[in-house]
C-alpha cells in the first residue's frame, strides 16, 4: 500500500511540474492555478520590424529559474521566416477553458504578426527550451476568406478552435475589423461574429461563458496607428471609445457601451477570473482611466470609472500635459489585486480590488518613463515647483522606455515587465529604446500587505542581442498564466 501511495504522490508531482492537471490543459479553477509550479521559462516576442534592422522578428526563450546558471538570460531564439511581421500579442491553442478535455494539450503558441497579418503557430511542447515553428497561416488566406487583417489578441476556445481579434481590413480601415476563427488544425474557418455584427473598432476581447457574454475593446484604424500617434486622428474619429457586448457563443452584438471622452482608446480588457462573476475592468489608455464594467439587474451592462490617473503638467514635451497612458493591466488569479502600467509616466501600480467599486492603491514603483531624473522633460506641480521621478539603475543599466506589457506569476508574487508598445510609437516617444533595445524587469510583489519592489538580480537586456537591439513585447509561461487562461 505504501508503494502505491508513493507512486501516486510522484505522479502528482510530475503532473504539477508540467503545469497542468490530469484532466486536460490548465487548471480546474483560478485558485487551483495559484498552487501551480513556479515559472522557470517565459516566451517573449522580440521585434525588429520598424527598427531599421532588416532581420526577422523572433520568439525569445528566457530562463526564469534563479537556481540556473543562465538565470535572466535569453537561452534560445526562434526567428520567423519573414521580415517585417511585428510580432505582438500571443495566446495558446488550448488553456484552462479546455481543462475538462483530456485529449487537449497546451502545446502551440499562437503568434500573430500585427503588421504583416500572418499567424505563426509555434510548437513549445517538443522542446520547451527551444520551441520550433509548426505552421504559418498566410495573410492572403485570411484576407481572402474573411476580409480580416492586423491580427491582435488570440484566445483558445473550449471547442478547440482559436479566436483572434483583427483590427482592420488589408487596406488599414477599421470598418473591416472582426474576429478570425481557426480550427484545431489552424486552418482558416471564417469569422466568429455573425454578418452585420462587426465592432466599430477592434483590439482586445474576453469572454465569460457563464454569463453568455464576450466584450471587445477599441484601439483605432491601422492606417492611423501605423504612422505613430497623432492627436488629430482622435478628433477625426480614427480611434475608438466603445466596448462591444456580444452574445456568447452566438456572435451577435447585444449592446455597445460608449465610454465617452473619459474612455478614449480602451485597450486591454479583463473579466474577474472567477467565472461566476459578472464584472471586470478595461484600461482607457489615452485618458488613463481604469473603468469597471458590470451587469445590471435587468441583464444589460454598464460602466463606471473607478481609478483615474491625472495627466501631469510638463515642460519640454510636445504637449503641455502628459497622460499616464495605461497600456496594459492584469488581475491576480484570486481577484484580489489589479496591476497596471503608465507607459509615459513610468510607474507600475498595484491596487486591492476586493471592493471592486473602490480599488485601493497598495503599491507603486517607478521603472522608466519620460519624467525620470536625467530626462529633459520635467513635471510641474500646481505651485510651479518641478519634479522628476527616481528610477533606479539595475545592474548598472539605466532603465529605458516605460513599463508596458506585464505578466504575473501564478502565485502572484512576481511581476515581469517589458517596455515596448509598438515600434512606430516606440520610435515616436522613446527613440532611444529603438536604438538601444528593450529589457525585462522582475518586480517582487507583497501579496500580504501590498507593495512592489524591483528585483536587482534580474535584468534581461535585449540591447545586447546577436543581430542588434530588439524590442521585447508580450510574455507567456509554458504552463499558462493569468492573461491567457479563461475558466468556464
Amino acid at each position: 500500500m505504501g508503494t502505491v501511495l508513493q507512486h501516486a504522490v510522484v505522479s502528482e508531482k510530475v503532473n504539477n511540474q508540467q503545469g497542468c492537471c490530469k484532466s486536460g490543459p490548465g487548471y480546474a479553477s483560478p485558485l487551483e492555478a495559484m498552487s501551480g509550479p513556479r515559472e522557470t521559462l517565459i516566451y517573449v516576442t522580440a521585434v525588429y520590424a520598424g527598427t531599421g534592422i532588416e532581420k526577422p522578428d523572433y520568439l525569445a526563450t528566457v530562463d526564469l529559474d534563479p537556481n540556473s546558471p543562465t538565470y535572466s538570460k535569453v537561452i534560445h531564439r526562434l526567428p520567423v521566416p519573414y521580415v517585417g511581421d511585428e510580432l505582438h500579442h500571443t495566446g495558446w491553442n488550448s488553456c484552462s477553458s479546455c481543462h475538462g478535455d483530456p485529449s487537449a494539450q497546451r502545446r502551440f503558441l499562437i503568434v500573430p504578426g500585427i503588421v504583416s497579418g500572418r499567424v505563426y503557430v509555434i510548437d513549445t511542447k517538443t522542446n520547451p527550451r527551444a520551441p520550433s515553428l509548426h505552421k504559418v497561416v498566410e495573410p492572403e488566406d485570411i484576407s481572402t476568406k474573411t476580409g480580416l487583417a492586423y491580427p491582435h489578441t488570440s484566445h483558445c476556445l473550449a471547442s478547440g478552435e482559436i479566436m483572434i481579434s483583427c483590427i482592420g481590413d488589408k487596406d488599414g480601415n477599421a470598418e473591416g475589423n472582426g474576429f478570425l476563427l481557426l480550427d484545431s488544425e489552424f486552418n482558416v474557418k471564417g469569422r466568429w461574429e455573425k454578418p452585420g455584427h462587426s465592432p466599430l473598432f477592434g483590439y482586445d476581447f474576453w469572454y465569460q461563458p457563464r454569463h453568455n457574454t464576450m466584450i471587445s475593446t477599441s484601439w483605432g484604424a491601422p492606417k492611423a496607428f501605423l504612422q505613430g500617434f497623432n492627436l488629430q486622428h482622435v478628433a477625426d474619429g480614427l480611434y475608438g471609445r466603445h466596448l462591444h457586448v456580444y452574445s456568447w457563443p452566438g456572435g451577435e452584438i447585444k449592446q455597445t457601451l460608449d465610454l465617452g471622452d473619459k474612455g478614449l482608446l480602451p485597450l486591454e480588457i479583463r473579466f474577474l477570473h472567477d467565472p461566476a462573476k459578472d464584472t471586470g475592468f478595461v484600461g482607457s489608455a489615452l485618458t488613463s482611466n481604469m473603468i469597471r464594467f458590470f451587469k445590471t439587474q435587468d441583464g444589460s451592462w454598464n460602466h463606471e470609472i473607478v481609478i483615474s490617473v491625472e495627466p501631469l503638467k510638463v515642460q519640454n514635451w510636445f504637449l503641455p500635459e502628459m497622460p499616464g497612458l495605461i497600456t496594459d493591466f492584469l488581475i491576480s488569479l484570486d481577484d484580489r489585486f489589479l496591476y497596471f502600467v503608465n507607459w509615459l509616466h513610468g510607474d507600475i501600480r498595484q491596487y486591492n480590488i476586493e471592493d471592486v467599486k473602490n480599488p485601493k492603491l497598495t503599491g507603486q514603483v517607478w521603472a522608466g518613463g519620460l519624467i525620470q531624473k536625467g530626462s529633459p522633460v520635467v513635471a510641474v506641480k500646481d505651485d510651479g515647483e518641478t519634479w522628476q521621478s527616481d528610477v533606479p539603475e539595475i545592474q548598472g543599466k539605466k532603465l529605458r522606455g516605460g513599463p508596458q506589457m506585464i505578466q504575473l506569476s501564478l502565485d502572484g508574487k512576481r511581476l515581469y515587465v517589458t517596455n515596448s508598445l509598438f515600434s512606430a510609437w516606440d520610435k515616436q516617444f522613446y527613440p532611444k529604446l529603438v536604438e538601444q533595445g528593450s529589457h525585462i524587469l522582475q518586480i517582487d510583489v507583497d501579496t500580504e500587505n501590498g507593495g512592489l519592489k524591483i528585483n536587482p538580480n534580474f535584468f534581461v537586456d535585449f540591447g545586447a542581442e546577436p543581430d542588434g537591439p530588439s524590442l521585447a513585447h508580450e510574455m507567456r509561461y509554458p504552463g499558462g498564466d493569468c492573461t491567457s487562461d479563461i475558466w468556464i
